[in-house]
């Protein structure tokens, strides 16, 4: 689940007035709301779940509209049954043109019922919120897209290009298994697409329930870990060494703690800060402008960190010390020392460029330094023109006249560094408006609001048509 970029308590009070969508009873929420409850509350955590029982029972629920058989199928590798991704497609009109993909996954992080107030694999309406583990992240997108197809295909309709929906597993423990990178490597074609919508961005809501702004998201950070490790033979602690590998490990995080990666907009976060700064008052208006200008301004950025170290997060690649264990006894020298460092790398950075400036940061030839798992894969921002931003300005325009579109880019991390890497355009697109409190998301009592939820499903399935009837680019 991505990191979002701002929360709406940083925004100024001068949000465009409340436009409620149209009050006309929707005779499909019903249906909806009973996907939307069976597959929350289908259990797809990694310890006790499964993603393939879920991708079943949203299959069912296509192949009921209407969907043939060979169009939904099931997918995953043959030593993880467990981990099944439904891949279902409604054929266009237009086969030269690649399809539109909509990806969303399935899979959860863990929830003891202990630790909640209310059963996490239990759907629970409250005080207009809907609650339980995936309630947001990101069941909420797969329900609505999957919700899409059902509605589509019982209309018959047939869009100009293709529309290929997948449910994937393992977005939320991808060092284990992801099968979005294990469909790009082992099943190429089940996920090739002119362009993707998938999570990372929703809208802002300000104290009052207005709505502020709606972000788009083109790009995501690249997240990597680090281990940092010392060696020394140690001895009694009453006989202490001139160096002591604690102390030297503790001063060269001190050094990575000290040093700020150079400031590097890209296109989205220029255009992010560009839409933001009407939004702001006056002074931080005027530091957002310093920070994209042709010469970043460095105080101007740690003035905008203090307010939202989000913001400072979308500047530059950021790297902190996470976790450090050290020593064998309290009454000995320690003989290893070990540390983790987390990094989030802008977009078309090399991680090999950032461990390099780690060592010169650390500077102490005894600290080995090495990538923890598979390195990750740098990839580019995605366009962000008007054949991707017009539909959403139009149809945000019918529902909620006047909000603000802007453009974002995530700190956190999604399936779609897979897909950019791929070649595969993703944008993080959603239309569900949060408060400054956010949706729990990985925490105790996830929640989103049923109006959010609502509201983001009539959203998205306006746009995917728009998308999907476009006429092709010349």
């Amino acid at each position: 689940m991505p990191s979002h970029a701002v929360t709406a308590a940083t925004l100024a009070l001068v949000a465009l007035p409340f436009a409620a969508a149209a009050a006309t009873p929707d005779p499909t929420e019903s249906a909806f709301r009973a996907l939307y409850k069976e597959l929350v509350e289908t259990n797809t955590t990694q310890s006790s779940g499964s993603c393939t029982q879920a991708a079943e029972a949203m299959r069912s629920r296509l192949l009921a509209a209407g969907l043939p058989a060979a169009d939904a199928t099931i997918l995953a590798p043959a030593d993880r049954p467990k981990d099944g991704a439904l891949i279902a497609v409604l054929h266009g009109r237009d086969a030269a043109l690649k399809p539109l993909l909509l990806l969303a996954h399935i899979d959860v992080v863990e929830a003891r019922r202990e630790d909640w107030k209310r059963d996490p694999f239990k759907l629970t309406e409250e005080n207009g919120w809907f609650y339980a583990r995936g309630a947001a992240d990101d069941k909420a997108m797969a329900a609505v897209f999957t919700d899409a197809l059902v509605r589509m295909s019982k209309e018959h309709y047939v869009p100009r290009r293709s529309l290929k929906l997948a449910l994937t597993c393992g977005e939320e423990t991808a060092d284990t298994f992801n099968s979005v990178h294990w469909l790009l490597t082992e099943k190429p074609g089940a996920l090739d697409a002119a362009f993707a919508l998938n999570e990372g961005a929703g809208g802002e809501l300000d104290a009052k329930g207005r709505r502020v702004a709606l972000q788009v998201q083109a790009g995501e950070k690249i997240y990597q870990d680090f281990k940092l490790s010392m060696t020394d033979s140690g001895g009694h602690s009453s006989r202490p060494k001139k160096t002591n590998i604690i102390s030297r490990m503790g001063a060269a995080l001190g050094r990575v703690g000290d040093y700020r990666f150079p400031i590097i907009p890209n296109a989205a976060t220029r255009a992010y800060f560009d839409a933001q700064a009407k939004l702001v008052d006056a002074k931080t208006a005027a530091d957002m402008r310093a920070a994209i200008a042709s010469t970043p301004d460095e105080n101007a950025v740690s003035r905008l960190w203090d307010i939202n170290p989000s913001w400072n997060g979308m500047l530059r690649t950021t790297c902190i010390a996470s976790m450090i264990q050290g020593g064998h006894a309290p009454n000995a020298q320690p003989q290893a020392v070990t540390a983790n460092v987390n990094c989030r790398i802008l977009p078309a950075t090399p991680v090999a460029e950032v461990q390099a400036t780690l060592a010169k940061v650390l500077a102490d030839d005894g600290i080995s330094i090495a990538p923890v798992g598979e390195p990750a894969i740098a990839a580019p921002v995605p366009p962000l023109g008007a054949d991707i931003l017009g539909p959403v300005r139009a149809v945000a325009n019918t529902l909620w006249p006047g909000v603000a579109i802007v453009p974002t880019m995530s700190t956190g991390a999604t399936d779609g560094r897979f897909l950019n890497a791929a070649g595969i355009p993703t944008y993080g697109i959603s239309g569900m408006f949060q408060d400054a409190e956010g949706s729990h998301a990985h925490g105790l009592d996830e929640r989103i609001s049923v109006k959010s939820l609502m509201d983001g499903r009539q959203f998205l399935y306006a746009l995917v048509k728009r998308y999907a009837d476009a006429a092709p680019a010349k």
